[in-house]
């Protein structure tokens, strides 16, 4: 990746459960601790839960932006674990749909942003809502996170499904959460492979990697810290960490949408 540019991804899922905002959170901390500068998004603006899994209360969220204009730099967050986030609300009806004027609201704020950050994660909601859209549309990575579970199959298949035909997006990353092993994984992986190829030309999906079963993700998840703080060694930790160096491997410097600004024009436009 381009010192110069941040880069902005998704991490989604077509099934809620199958640890996405656990992945999201992970993630951040890895990349924050091979010293980059990181913000995570909680995209999930109705139902949001990153500050649940990461044990913190901010003061403040995206609703004060957009109900209050509240200045960003107000909103952010510093988590204990290196990383920023920002932080959305939960039940609150007002936040289901960004209207226009709202994605304008976040457009102008990115430039806050846009030359302290190296990564910004951008943790959707799961299914095929709008938001879940528009956040995957504007990312220019996708990580599809699901699990051996033939319902999280499904779905998956349905977001990508719909992302294609309806948005024209074609590249996804897939992370198998909770597998087995790697062959437990790579057959999950086939399984949704050979469903886009039949019915999806030209969709690409690349397997990024699996996250085994362990019983500190649970720990983690009933201390509200991210696993890979509660024990760096444990097999799940050891995977994330293997994803996060995988991303830094990633090169968008010569796309178009190699800036955070450039990536709230395309949630604006593109609908």
């Amino acid at each position: 990746m381009s010192a110069d540019l941040p880069l902005v991804f998704s991490v989604t899922s077509g099934k809620g459960g199958v640890g996405k905002t656990n992945m999201s959170v992970n993630l951040a901390y890895c990349l924050s601790r091979m010293g980059k500068r990181v913000v995570l998004l909680d995209a999930d603006l109705g139902l949001a839960n990153v500050d649940v899994v990461l044990g913190v209360a901010p003061q403040m969220n995206l609703f004060h932006l957009f109900h209050e204009g509240v200045d960003v730099g107000k909103i952010l967050y510093e988590t204990p674990y290196g990383f920023r986030i920002l932080p959305a609300s939960s039940g609150v009806g007002e936040m289901l749909s960004l209207s226009t004027g709202q994605k304008l609201d976040l457009l102008e704020a990115m430039d806050v942003l846009e030359d302290s950050v190296d990564y910004l994660l951008v943790d959707t909601g799961a299914g095929i809502n709008d938001n879940v859209l528009y956040f995957n549309i504007a990312a220019q990575e996708r990580i599809v996170v699901l699990t051996p579970e033939p319902t999280s199959l499904t779905d998956a298949y349905a977001l990508i499904k719909v992302l294609k035909l309806n948005h024209g997006v074609e590249h996804f990353k897939v992370l198998v959460n909770m597998a087995g092993d790697m062959k437990a994984a790579r057959e999950v992986f086939s399984r949704l492979y050979k469903a886009c190829d039949h019915f999806l030309s030209g969709v690409s999906l690349d397997l990024l990697g699996f996250v085994p079963r362990d019983k500190t993700v649970r720990q983690a998840v009933v201390a509200q810290k991210p696993f890979c703080a509660v024990n760096s060694q444990s097999p799940a930790s050891l995977a994330v960490r293997k994803v996060a160096e995988t991303v830094q491997t990633w090169d968008v410097s010569a796309s178009l949408d190699g800036n955070i600004k450039f990536f709230w024009k395309k949630l604006l436009f593109r609908q």
